[in-house]
C-alpha cells in the first residue's frame, strides 16, 4: 500500500508539474465543450449555483476513466511491458507531439495537418453532447477524454504498466488527474465566464507552457533512452583497497561495510568469492549517481531500497534491456555479467533520474 501511495504522489506532483500544460493543449477543446453550454437549467449569477460544477463533473469523469485505465495497465503490465528503449522513443514522440500542438496553439499553419485529432464524427458527437441541458453531459465528456491522450499522459501509463499491479496502476494515473486538476478548474471557470475573450491569450500562454514541457520530455526521453545524460554526475565510488570502502570483510565475509561506520554497504566492492559488488541505493533517488567498476570481473548490482519511492522505484539498463521495481525496503539483485571496458547507463523509467558505471 506505502508503495501505492509514492506513486499517487508521483502521479499527482508531475500532473500538477508538467501534466496540465500538456493535456490542457490537447483537451481543452473538450473542457470548453463541456462548461460552454448554450443553456444552463440554472443559472450562474444570481442563484448560489456555482460555475465551477460543470468543471467538477469533467474532472470527475476524468478521474474515473483514467483511474480504471491505470487499473488495467497494472494489471496486465508484464504482457504489455515495453522495452526501456521502446519506452524511451514513445516518450521523444510524445514530445515531438507535443511541439506540434504548440506550434498549432501558436497559429502555424504549416503544421495544422500533422497534429493528430479525434475523428470528425467524434467531435460532433461532443458538440451535440454540449447543447443539451443534461448534468451528465460535462462527466461523459470528461470521461471520453481517455480516448484522446496527452504527450504527458503516456510517461504515466508507462509507469502504471512497470507498476505490476492494479492498485498501483490505478493510483499513478488517479494521482495524476488530481496534479492537472487545478489548471483544469482554472481554465473550465474562464471558459464558462468568458472563453470567447480569453480564448487567444489563453491559447499563447498554454503553447509557451506546452514548449516548456515538450523540451523536459524529450530530454527525458533521452536519458531513458541511455543515449546522453545531462545530470552532473557525483564523484565516482571506486574498489580500491586505499579508498575508504572496504575492499572484502575483515572478517572473510565480504560484507564490505562502510570503513568505520558499520552502515550501508559499500557502493563498490569484491566479496571473498572475488565477485564485484555494486550497491546502489534507491530513495526517492540514486545514490551515489556514478560508479568506477573493474572490468574483466563477474559483477552484480544491488538495488538497495531504502524507504524508496517515487520514479526511481522503475529502474531501467536501457542498452541491457533490464528494467526492475525496486523493493520498498529490501535488496534486488542483477546479474551484469562480465563487462568489459565502458560505460553502462541506468535511469529511471521516465529519465528523470540517471547514473553511471565506468567498467575500467
Amino acid at each position: 500500500m506505502s508503495s501505492s501511495i509514492a506513486l499517487l504522489v508521483t502521479g499527482a506532483g508531475t500532473g500538477l508539474l508538467a501534466g496540465g500544460a500538456s493535456c490542457a493543449a490537447v483537451q481543452g477543446g473538450l473542457l470548453a465543450g463541456a462548461v460552454s453550454r448554450r443553456r444552463t437549467s440554472v443559472p450562474d449569477r444570481g442563484t448560489g449555483a456555482t460555475p465551477l460544477a460543470p468543471v467538477g463533473a469533467f474532472l470527475a469523469g476524468k478521474l474515473l476513466s483514467h483511474t480504471v485505465l491505470g487499473a488495467l495497465l497494472g494489471t496486465f503490465g508484464k504482457a504489455l511491458q515495453p522495452s526501456p528503449r521502446t519506452q524511451a522513443v514513445l516518450l521523444l514522440a510524445a514530445g515531438v507531439l507535443m511541439v506540434l500542438f504548440a506550434l498549432d496553439l501558436f497559429g502555424v499553419k504549416a503544421v495544422g495537418r500533422l497534429v493528430p485529432r479525434p475523428p470528425a464524427s467524434f467531435g460532433r458527437l461532443l458538440r451535440r453532447s454540449g447543447r443539451t441541458e443534461s448534468a451528465l453531459t460535462p462527466a461523459l465528456i470528461g470521461l471520453a477524454t481517455v480516448l484522446v491522450p496527452c504527450g504527458v499522459t503516456l510517461s504515466m501509463e508507462l509507469l502504471a504498466i512497470t507498476s505490476g499491479s492494479a492498485v498501483a496502476g490505478a493510483a499513478v494515473m488517479a494521482g495524476f488527474v488530481i496534479g492537472t486538476a487545478p489548471l483544469f478548474a482554472v481554465l473550465g471557470y474562464l471558459f464558462r465566464r468568458s472563453s470567447q475573450v480569453l480564448s487567444g491569450r489563453l491559447a499563447g500562454l498554454t503553447a509557451v507552457v506546452v514548449l516548456a514541457v515538450a523540451v523536459w520530455t524529450m530530454g527525458s526521453a533521452l536519458q531513458a533512452g541511455g543515449w546522453v545524460s545531462f545530470s552532473t554526475p557525483d564523484k565516482k565510488e571506486t574498489a580500491t583497497a586505499s579508498g575508504p570502502f572496504i575492499v572484502e570483510g575483515g572478517d572473510g565475509s565480504g560484507s564490505g561495510k562502510a570503513a568505520g561506520t558499520g552502515a550501508d554497504p559499500a557502493p563498490v566492492r569484491i566479496d571473498a568469492a572475488g565477485k564485484q559488488i555494486v550497491t546502489l541505493t534507491v530513495t526517492d533517488f540514486y545514490t551515489p549517481t556514478s560508479f568506477t567498476a573493474k572490468a574483466g570481473v563477474p559483477t552484480t548490482l544491488v538495488l538497495h531500497g531504502k524507504d524508496s519511492g517515487g520514479c526511481a522505484r522503475a529502474f531501467t539498463i536501457p542498452d541491457l534491456g533490464v528494467q526492475e521495481i525496486v523493493k520498498r525496503d529490501g535488496d534486488t539483485e542483477i546479474d551484469l555479467g562480465t563487462r568489459e571496458a565502458g560505460t553502462l547507463r541506468f535511469s529511471c523509467a521516465m529519465g528523470m533520474q540517471t547514473g553511471s558505471i565506468d567498467f575500467a
